[in-house]
């Protein structure tokens, strides 16, 4: 009865001695478990704020597009009227050709004016369509930016 009890005695001292190694591993992987909660969560929040931020920035890159394409169809209106102009100083300019009414230095000075205004709006015009190209670019590198953070998200979910 005695080694019996010497033998129940040695195996519940084991059993005690695994119940605890079993409980440490249990607290270490309870702990891990909630480190990687914490981490995990902060990760969200950085990808959320990421995102806001991106958002943001295509908010303000769609309005400068906007303001773009806005001034370049006020530009191509100037330019429009310009040409007509440019071309009722040229019909001015054959008539008086013709020998019609006023002087011919009058003429070439509404000419030269018509011409410098003319060119002013071609100049004009380029930097706005080069303004609303840029734009265009700069939207496209979000959107691209866009489709990254949804790849980062797809490896992230396919990681767990």
């Amino acid at each position: 009865l005695k080694e019996e009890n010497a033998s129940l005695r040695s195996k519940i001292n084991k059993l005690q001695i695994f119940s605890e190694t079993q409980a440490d591993k249990m607290r270490k992987l309870e702990r891990k478990l909630e480190e990687n909660k914490i981490k995990e969560e902060k990760e969200a929040q950085d990808l959320e704020a990421m995102v806001q931020h991106v958002e943001q920035n295509l908010q303000l890159m769609t309005k400068r597009a906007v303001k773009a394409e806005n001034s370049a169809t006020k530009l191509k209106q100037e330019n429009a009227l310009l040409q007509i102009q440019l071309k009722n100083y040229k019909t001015e300019n054959e008539a008086l050709r013709s020998g019609q009414a006023a002087s011919l230095a009058v003429v070439k000075r509404n000419a030269d004016v018509a011409l410098q205004n003319l060119l002013t709006v071609i100049t004009n015009s380029r930097s706005s369509i080069k303004q609303l190209v840029s734009g265009a670019e700069s939207l496209q590198l979000v959107a691209d930016l866009l489709k990254s953070i949804d790849r980062i998200s797809e490896m992230s979910e396919d990681g767990q």
